[in-house]
């Protein structure tokens, strides 16, 4: 098997720099807890300079030794996001990528276990020349050369890298150690801003800030001094208590900034705005800020979402129901499709291994719209193929994703087709029926990494089906992950059933979208469309799945 499309556009990277000594590196640093919102900051900082016409990008460090995050259990990770050329990526990166409008790729994650690979591949190949390979220079190195790797082709003005995990952890010590090294090779083109937390003692009626001024000062014993600190806090913290952490940290006290809880993380860019995050970062870079960002199109999007009163109640069906983030691209463009059509989302959670029968009518008849989640393995797939049952015989706005479509099949073939032991070869290899099979170039695969179907590839669509006129067009293009296809030797007795084959690969023929028809909205696709779905141009698919959600609602008054 030769190099995936991902692998190759990672190698020209490398091998066609194009030397910019004038990009300048934003690093974002957290401290005292986890889940501070490192990512959103990134994103929102980024979101600001693109306003005022520079060209940014964002990358994400982590500090797990796993090669990236496709492995790991949402339980674990969250979501598993999928860049353009087919990087299983962290999930921040589905932010960097909604809130700057620009397609992410492998150079812009970065985990502990591709750095340690690398070097000890080079070991291998005896590009250290004997020297004992050692954190200081050879990890270190491999770090800095990654971090500039995005600048270093000329592409950007800015790269913000976020650097994961929280300072004093052991694992995140060679990227802090790095940061140092090119603070310091950089100059005036390096900067750091360190985000930590401010709790508030309930019982005392107190914030405190005596947890930011230690994690100051870890970050102050590895050699980095911050330029700029965030305090994420639930409470307002007042001007005197700013100046407080402004003089035990040797920050200036216009560089100390509240990130206080909003009701959504899209405000979040116009909260560090109102405070010159923007403006104090250019200046102490060397940038004379001019102007104001242009942020008609980003308030376009709160005014509706603040002015919206009409509601849309989406029922999203999956095994992880409960992790916040394990379907967090699939929420977002849900908000955002929502958004745009003037409607506050409604999205409720239905586990599906708690959905049955029985109860199918409880948990369903509310929704105007329903999500079948995509994921793996057996667990929970009998309550997706009851949600899906019930809400094609009640003729209920359906959108199958991934997985979900393969339900879909799977679901028709055996209540539709009359095949009741119908399956995927995935849930039951000795099925009868195998709608849903392995594809073949993945029948010879060993290791589970990085190895199934990724990133982004065409798709033509029949010009008369429901998906061609949600897209406005015949030629999509989506991103994929999976390693099971929809078996084509069944093509014709679902499409005489009723069950259409609208969307295929123009090269493979594998087939990437069904819908019904007859049916107000029953799609299927093979790809994750939640993965192009952006606060400023939302996935047309998501778009119309809500649209149709809508008048279905409508029509039930």
């Amino acid at each position: 098997m030769g190099l995936d499309p991902g692998v190759h556009f990672y190698n020209s990277l490398i091998n066609n720099l194009i030397v910019s000594v004038e990009t300048k590196y934003i690093f974002v640093t957290g401290g005292v807890v986890s889940s501070l919102g490192k990512g959103i900051i990134s994103s929102s900082l980024a979101r600001l300079l693109l306003a005022r016409g520079y060209r940014v990008t964002i990358q994400k460090f982590d500090p797990y030794i796993n090669v990236d995050p496709g492995t790991l259990n949402p339980y674990e990770h969250g979501e598993c996001y999928v860049t353009v050329d087919g990087h299983e990526a962290d999930l921040d990166l589905g932010h960097y990528e909604r809130f700057t409008n620009t397609p992410t790729t492998r150079a812009n994650n970065v985990t502990t276990g591709r750095i340690y690979q690398s070097v000890i591949n080079k070991e291998r190949r005896g590009d250290y020349l004997g020297k004992t390979v050692q954190i200081i220079p050879h990890i270190t190195d491999e770090i800095k050369r990654n971090v500039k790797l995005l600048g270093n082709t000329g592409k950007f003005d800015f790269v913000i890298t976020e650097i994961g995990g929280t300072v004093g952890d052991i694992e995140s010590t060679p990227y802090l150690e790095a940061v140092r090294q090119l603070r310091w090779e950089l100059g005036k083109n390096a900067l750091c801003i360190h985000l930590t937390y401010v709790p508030y003692l309930r019982a005392a009626k107190e914030l405190k800030t005596k947890p930011t001024q230690h994690s100051v000062k870890l970050l102050q014993q590895v050699g980095i001094q911050p330029d700029v600190l965030v305090l994420r806090t639930e409470k307002d913290i007042p001007a005197g208590m700013r100046r407080k952490v402004a003089q035990f940290c040797n920050v200036d006290p216009e560089a100390v900034i509240q990130s206080i809880d909003v009701p959504t993380i899209y405000q979040v860019p116009l909260t560090m705005h109102d405070q010159h995050l923007d403006e104090i970062v250019l200046r102490k870079m060397g940038v004379e800020p001019k102007g104001e960002p242009n942020l008609e199109a980003w308030n376009q999007f709160l005014h509706k979402l603040s002015t919206a009163t009409e509601q849309v109640t989406i029922g999203l069906v999956g095994k992880y129901v409960e992790l916040q983030d394990a379907y967090k691209s699939i929420n977002e463009s849900l908000f955002q499709a929502a958004t745009h059509l003037d409607h506050k989302l409604n999205l409720v959670y239905i586990h599906s291994e708690k959905l049955n029968e029985a109860n199918a009518d409880e948990k369903l008849s509310g929704m105007d719209g329903v999500i079948i989640a995509p994921g793996f393995g057996q667990r929970g797939i009998d309550g997706k193929f009851v949600a899906l049952k019930w809400c094609r015989e009640h003729d209920v706005p359906t959108f199958g994703i991934c997985l979900g479509m393969q339900c879909m099949v799977i679901e028709f073939a055996r209540n539709v087709l009359g095949l009741p032991e119908a399956n995927s070869t995935e849930m039951d290899p000795n099925t009868p029926d195998n709608v849903i099979d392995l594809m073949e170039e993945q029948k010879s695969i060993s290791n589970m990494g990085g190895t199934m179907r990724l990133g982004a590839f065409d798709c033509r669509l029949l010009p008369q089906s429901r998906v061609a006129k949600a897209y406005g067009s015949t030629e999509v293009s989506e991103r994929h992950r999976h390693r099971f296809e929809f078996n084509d030797e069944y093509r014709a007795r679902f499409e005489e059933a009723g069950m259409k084959c609208v969307g295929e690969n123009p090269d493979t023929h594998l087939v990437e979208v069904v819908e019904i028809p007859e049916k107000r909205w029953f799609i299927g696709t093979q790809y994750h469309p939640e993965y192009q779905s952006t606060v400023l141009n939302p996935n047309p698919l998501f778009l119309d799945f809500v649209k149709a959600a809508i008048a279905y609602r409508d029509e039930k008054k």
